[in-house]
């Protein structure tokens, strides 16, 4: 009998204590864990890629059973080169000349992160308030435009300039969220349907602005609106050396607004107690129609602030591409941040250093730009797939899961 205790006791001091273990496997089994890990093994792949693009180890190979040392010395060449110029492209560049050099790179990360930001808070408020709004990009194009023509025909005082066109951003992008949550819950039209018929409106209607006299820049051929006014533009935080602007921070602020909105006021709760359950929710007496009208257009709006990082930040001109892909890569940023604010704003800032990065990997490593989106791509891969994640990595499932799989 003492022996088996002494057996039981040697083997349990080999383990962590109980509360360790506890601990330890609550955070292999939470989505955090998941998301990290579905960005590392989206950089694995990755580098796999950029060894089959290496023109060096294209040549290596064609002697590997000579000289197999060389391929392998190639192919490790190739991948620390190529994340090393993405570190320098997006974090800190140590072969810069001077002080601004090296520190370019995190704000030029945190400038492509801002308009993400945004359109990312709005984006994820949906997908909690059970509606899938593919409409950014649209509602993005449309809160650039307003912004944009109060920016350069408006002749208003410096701080007032900024707010107004600001505003009017918002409003924009407000509107052309408030279209397909108005027809979802008077006509119970699909929003996914109405958002992205919408997308291709707005951009038809930005390039019939365009060809306007009071959209056309003067003495110009090009689509191109005049440059909204100084007193419009969103003020550089670091000085002329930088492009980071103060719509950073209002981002910032932004998702701030966001967490307090969706977990502390009444009208987060009931935006969240639509998303779970529309039945139970309208039979204890939530009015589901104005929950999601509200939504929509509070999604919209912040959408319509991520065009003005766009018009009034960086761009300052109103063009056919303003809004570049910003829109549906917001898509990837909130489902990678769990539609929660802080996760949005870090899944931003991920997406913006593979933005600021791309321009140094395709200059500095000599491999193709489309590295970049091929990563962005596993990204959004491996979150849509929760248990091929927890397969590579040997994770345990969650508890819930297995009740409902049993």
């Amino acid at each position: 009998m003492s022996a088996e205790v002494d057996k039981t006791e040697t083997a349990e001091a080999g383990k962590p204590p109980r509360d360790t273990r506890a601990l330890l496997r609550e955070i292999a089994e939470s989505n955090s864990l998941v998301v990290v890990l579905a960005v590392v093994a989206s950089l694995i792949i990755g580098g796999f890629l950029i060894v089959l693009a290496s023109p060096a180890v294209e040549e290596a190979l064609g002697y590997f059973f000579a000289r197999p040392a060389d391929t392998f010395k190639a192919a490790w060449d190739a991948v620390s080169s190529a994340y090393s110029a993405m570190f320098r492209g997006a974090v800190w560049n140590y072969n810069g000349d001077t002080f601004a050099q090296q520190f370019r790179p995190i704000t030029e990360t945190l400038t492509m992160a801002t308009p993400l930001i945004f359109a990312g808070l709005g984006l994820g408020m949906g997908f909690r308030a059970g509606l899938f709004n593919i409409g950014a990009q649209g509602q993005m194009m449309i809160g650039a435009m307003l912004g944009a023509y109060v920016g350069f025909a408006w002749n208003l005082p410096p701080v007032l300039h900024l707010i107004v066109a600001v505003t009017a951003c918002a409003l924009g992008g407000a509107l052309w969220g408030f279209i397909p949550g108005i027809l979802k819950a008077r006509t119970g039209a699909h929003e996914v349907i109405v958002t992205i018929m919408l997308n291709y409106v707005a951009a038809n209607l930005l390039g019939f602005a365009l060809s306007k006299d009071a959209f056309q820049r003067p003495g110009s051929d090009n689509p191109q609106s005049p440059a909204v006014a100084d007193s419009a533009a969103y003020p550089l935080i670091l000085g002329d050396n930088y492009r980071l602007h103060l719509g950073f921070i209002v981002a910032l602020l932004a998702a701030v607004g966001v967490w307090w909105l969706m977990e502390r006021s009444t009208w987060g709760f009931r935006f969240r107690a639509v998303g779970a359950n529309p039945n139970a929710a309208r039979t204890a007496g939530m009015n589901v129609s104005i929950a999601i009208v509200g939504v929509m257009t509070i999604a919209g709006a912040l959408a319509g602030l991520a065009g003005s990082a766009q018009i009034l930040g960086t761009e300052r001109s109103l063009t056919a591409g303003i809004a570049g892909s910003f829109g549906f890569d917001a898509i990837t940023v909130a489902l990678l941040g769990r539609s929660r604010p802080l996760g949005t704003v870090m899944a931003a800032i991920l997406f913006g250093g593979l933005r600021a990065a791309g321009p140094a990997l395709q200059v500095q490593a000599q491999l193709p730009i489309d590295i970049v989106l091929i990563i962005q791509s596993l990204i959004v891969l491996f979150i849509a797939a929760p248990p091929l994640v927890r397969f590579l990595f040997r994770l345990p499932a969650p508890s819930r899961e297995k009740v409902v799989t049993a």
